[in-house]
């Protein structure tokens, strides 16, 4: 088998290299996983509850570790530390709302009958991870898929390998029995393989659209249920009433954290008139504070981007946009690491409009597009004129005005005066090419289980 290799964007060099597994192996993988399933299941809930939550206090250990190897794997800068915030509080959460979720709801429990419905693990969950933020978006199906008795198999994406052994290292230690929660490394064609023998009982992905319908065509016929976040193209809306320092702040940082390389960042602004010519001079100052570098150095606030041909997807978006009328706000000179390769310098853009790449396509790098609107009529317009729907966010004073707003936007979450966060209470879900289904909230648990209906009559 060829090996899979991971390239690092800080230095362009071979930092690990994996065999992927034999199609043989693999199956055997998944055999194994399923032959663990049903004793696991069988283990009291708050057992299996407190072994997931030992599981994430053993990766919490692994910090220092984790923060390097990310920032040499897909470049995020150290300073932030990780992922843990948000690993720890989905955890927690999850956890906390599994015995209710879980817990049969009962119908009638009479001398006559007990009629109830249960919620049953699926079985064996298939995991396909993607590099932009690894920990957080596997925990998301992890965690309640354990809990709620399912073995789980890991594919870890390419550019971020060593995460899934983390993971696996970290839940084994803390005493979950290896075969209940495997990491493996596969090639694409035996995923497909794999996914279309019905190995698994349940497949959650997060990617790019074009993989989202890869999963799609291997499970034709299989009746396989798949969980897919996709792409995003996410707006944010900045109303006359919005608190202009507030949404400056917010929505910039949405757009540039991580590089841009942000399941629900800001892609993409629309501002009141009365406001833009203030938002953008103060948005355009945001960005210029930004320092691009290494990310092993702490005043680095800007890394570099996963992979240099992600960072080319960026530049070529922006050099169509000029190319069309738009107008840039940042002078890429003043970045001086940028070199033409992952280490790429934030943009700001105004004169946009939807005839250009850069306001209809995903991006995933650090650059926006803001434009004027006149009202809210224009701003839905534009927010719903996209193939994607993962979040918006609106900047108002009113919370009926948010929700009414809410209710027209094509979206999964709406926001009000925040944007690119998860609250684990509240469903992720996406529709139009962003993908169907839903994690986290107690829908998350509906996800990796079955309705089982029991009707019990006494004679």
């Amino acid at each position: 088998m060829k090996p899979i290799q991971l390239i690092s964007p800080v230095d362009g060099r071979v930092y690990a290299e994996r065999i992927p597994l034999a199609p043989e192996a693999a199956e055997a993988t998944v055999s194994r996983a399923r032959k663990a399933q049903k004793a696991w299941a069988a283990r009291p809930l708050a057992e299996r509850i407190a072994l997931v939550q030992a599981g994430v206090a053993r990766l919490n250990e692994m910090k220092d570790l984790v923060v390097e190897e990310l920032a040499w794997q897909m470049g995020r800068p150290t300073r932030f530390g990780g992922e843990y915030g948000g690993v720890n509080a989905r955890t927690d959460y999850m956890a906390s709302i599994a015995a209710e979720t879980l817990a049969p709801h009962v119908i009638e429990d009479s001398s006559a009958f007990r009629r109830y419905i249960a919620r049953e693990a699926l079985g064996v969950v298939f995991i396909v991870a993607p590099w932009n933020y690894p920990y957080l978006t596997t925990i998301n199906t992890l965690v309640p898929a354990l809990i709620a008795g399912n073995a789980v198999v890991l594919k870890a994406s390419s550019q971020t390998l060593l995460s899934g052994e983390r993971l696996a290292e970290a839940f084994h230690a803390a005493g979950i029995p290896e075969d209940v929660f495997q990491n493996v490394v596969l090639d694409h064609g035996t995923t497909e393989k794999l996914i279309g023998a019905r190995a698994f009982d349940f497949v959650n992905f997060t990617g790019s659209v074009g993989g989202g319908r890869a999963m799609e065509r291997a499970a034709a016929g299989t009746f396989t249920p798949l969980g897919l976040e996709l792409g995003g193209k996410d707006p944010g809306y900045v109303r006359a009433d919005a608190n202009l320092d507030a949404a400056v702040d917010t929505l910039m940082d949405g757009a540039m954290f991580n590089s841009g390389q942000c399941c629900c960042g800001i892609e993409r602004i629309y501002v009141h008139d009365s406001l833009f010519d203030a938002f953008t001079e103060k948005a355009a100052a945001w960005v210029n504070a930004l320092k691009l570098g290494n990310p092993f150095d702490p005043d680095t606030t800007l890394g570099p981007m996963a992979n240099k041909r992600f960072a080319a997807v960026v530049r070529d978006q922006i050099a169509e946009a000029l190319a069309k009328g738009a107008t840039p706000l940042i002078d890429p000179k003043t970045f001086a690491a940028d070199d033409g390769g992952a280490y790429l310098a934030p943009q700001v853009l105004i004169d946009v409009d939807h005839s250009m790449k850069v306001m209809t396509e995903e991006s995933f790098g650090p650059v926006v597009g803001i434009m004027r609107v006149k009202d809210d009529a224009e701003a839905i317009a534009l927010m719903n004129d996209s193939p994607y729907g993962l979040t918006a966010s609106v900047w108002t004073q009113d919370y009926d005005t948010a929700a009414d707003l809410g209710a027209q936007i094509e979206t999964g979450t709406v926001f009000m005066n925040r944007a690119d966060y998860l609250d684990p209470a509240l469903c992720w879900t996406g529709c139009k090419d962003t993908g169907r289904g839903g994690s986290l909230s107690y829908l998350g648990y509906h996800s990796v289980t079955r309705a089982k209906s029991y009707h019990l009559k006494k004679v």
